[in-house]
């Protein structure tokens, strides 16, 4: 996969992606801002089954911060997220909170490139296709990667952590 940057893009994501060398590409589309899901706005404008556009949800587990990767199609599962990161209860994060971990913005909050790492799980749907699409760290910017790439790159762990 060829790494395709358009002037001007440059994301802490997409740099993160650049230095690590994974083959990757950018896709953008124009955001529209009464969209009720930016996942499910991402997947349509780009045409993709929503199976492999993937979000990225900021939680807290035992009152740590931390990362779920999960299928836009689907929810991120908090108890699964707390087992496999070895906890005992998980909630979601304040948006502020995440913003400021991540220095992105919700809607455009990448797993890559952010602010401050974080334990991360990326749900095992993600193997089951040859690449999944992730925010590049702004609304209407979308990374196609492969998915051992992502896992990788934000030291995921692999897990079960959507449900439908």
């Amino acid at each position: 996969m060829a790494k395709k940057s358009k002037g001007g893009q440059g994301t802490p994501a997409t740099v993160a992606l650049e230095r690590a060398g994974v083959g990757f590409s950018v896709h953008d589309y124009v955001h529209d801002p009464t969209a009720e899901s930016y996942g499910g706005e991402a997947a349509q404008a780009m045409g993709v089954a929503p199976e492999r556009v993937f979000k990225t949800l900021v939680a807290e587990v035992d009152g740590a911060l931390a990362v779920g990767i999960v299928p836009v199609a689907g929810q991120l599962d908090l108890k699964a997220l707390a087992s496999a990161l070895g906890g005992k209860r998980a909630a979601m994060a304040d948006p502020a909170a995440a913003e400021r971990s991540s220095g992105y913005v919700r809607g455009g909050i990448s797993p890559l490139g952010q602010r401050k790492a974080l334990p991360t799980v990326l749900d095992a749907s993600a193997l089951e296709h040859p690449t999944v699409f992730v925010s590049a760290g702004r609304r209407g910017l979308e990374v196609e990667l492969a998915p051992g790439d992502l896992a990788t790159l934000t030291g995921a762990v692999v897990a079960p952590i959507s449900r439908r």
